[in-house]
């Protein structure tokens, strides 16, 4: 049994089970045991992969959809060059190389990342060395101005609460204790004013999810955006609404339990991406799958440039990488790109109007 979970179980056993979101912010946050407090969870070595991560490809495209989204908008400077959960910075870093061949681009930039976990933030530090970088814990920190952000698997990891639908009423998913391990359970039936909408389009004993931090999130992005200017790309696994248990562990590049080993495992669940369009202001693109968002951005052409360069085994992971990251049996149609941008300018390249 892990620290984290005895102490878990001892706060169930004070205070009763827990919500869903709860137990995952005691999991990802908590400063001593929190999985993202305490290590880096990318790569090989690690838990899982990001696309970033399987090819420079990817943040160079979606650097140089911003720096067009920024052309279009008038060049204004200067502006904040944004990112959200940016990992170990590889994102960051390939965009700024790309936007190097935008004239005037990377002079009127001030990067900002929203990074909380400080095993990252070193890693991030490394990747942008030579690069004057502002951290901030939310995303309500980020500057006043026009704002040009990318948040790739950010989402996916901020806590949800799983409510079942019993008549019109719900009852909501929590984790308790059972025979001295964590268990799921439900509470009983109550109204749940922010489902209310949701009664059209579920039936009795269906489950949905809600992400109570993320139409904050996406209100402080799409206000700056609609007041001062920018666009914003979200890209993440999910989809329009939504119904059933999303929550999942990954653990050593393999699915895991959820409850256990908590504080060891990474723990996400399929982003609604309705959610966050109706939590701002700003216009907003309609999904679109990832692998079409990426190959409008060129990535082919991208991707056979690089392979010139290349042969034997180096050949074959490149190779590789284009299809994880653009095919529908990969990433492709999984993972979904969600702009915003300002009412009346044209939405970032590769995206669905």
């Amino acid at each position: 049994m892990s620290a984290l979970e005895a102490r878990l179980l001892a706060r169930i056993a004070a205070d009763g089970p827990i919500s869903v979101a709860d137990y995952m912010a005691e999991c990802l946050l908590d400063p001593e045991h929190g999985y993202y407090a305490t290590r880096d969870p990318l790569g090989r070595a690690g838990d899982f992969t990001t696309a970033p991560e399987i090819s420079q490809m990817f943040g160079e495209l979606l650097g140089l959809a911003l720096g067009q989204a920024w052309l279009e908008q008038g060049r204004p400077a200067p502006f904040t060059l944004a990112e959200l959960g940016p990992g170990r910075g590889t994102l960051m870093a390939d965009a700024i190389r790309a936007l190097r061949a935008v004239p005037g681009c990377l002079d009127a930039a001030r990067v900002h990342l929203v990074e909380a976990s400080p095993a990252l933030r070193a890693r991030q530090r490394d990747a942008l060395e030579g690069h004057a970088v502002s951290w901030h814990d939310t995303a309500g920190a980020l500057p006043d101005a026009p704002l040009f952000l990318v948040a790739n698997e950010f989402f996916d990891a901020l806590p949800i609460r799983q409510f079942q639908r019993a008549g019109d009423l719900w009852r909501e998913r929590r984790v308790g204790a059972r025979d001295g391990r964590l268990a799921m359970g439900l509470a009983g039936p109550a109204p749940q004013p922010e489902l209310a909408g949701r009664l059209a389009d579920t039936a009795d004993g269906d489950l949905v999810e809600i992400r109570p931090a993320a139409p904050a999130i996406a209100a402080a992005i799409g206000r700056r955006i609609q007041t001062f200017g920018g666009a914003a790309l979200i890209l993440d696994y999910g989809g329009w609404g939504g119904r059933g248990d999303t929550l999942q562990a990954v653990r050593g590049h393999s699915y895991a339990d959820p409850l256990q080993a908590p504080g060891e495992a990474d723990l996400t669940a399929h982003v609604d991406f309705a959610e966050l369009a109706r939590a701002t202001p700003s216009a907003r693109s309609r999904l679109t799958p990832q692998g079409v968002f990426l190959e409008r951005l060129g990535i082919t052409a991208r991707a056979q440039t690089l392979a010139r360069g290349l042969s034997g085994p180096a050949l074959e992971s490149h190779v590789t990488a284009h299809r994880r990251l653009t095919h529908p049996d990969e990433m492709g149609t999984l993972f979904q790109c969600l702009a915003f941008h300002p009412e009346g300018t044209p939405p970032p390249p590769g995206v669905d109007p």
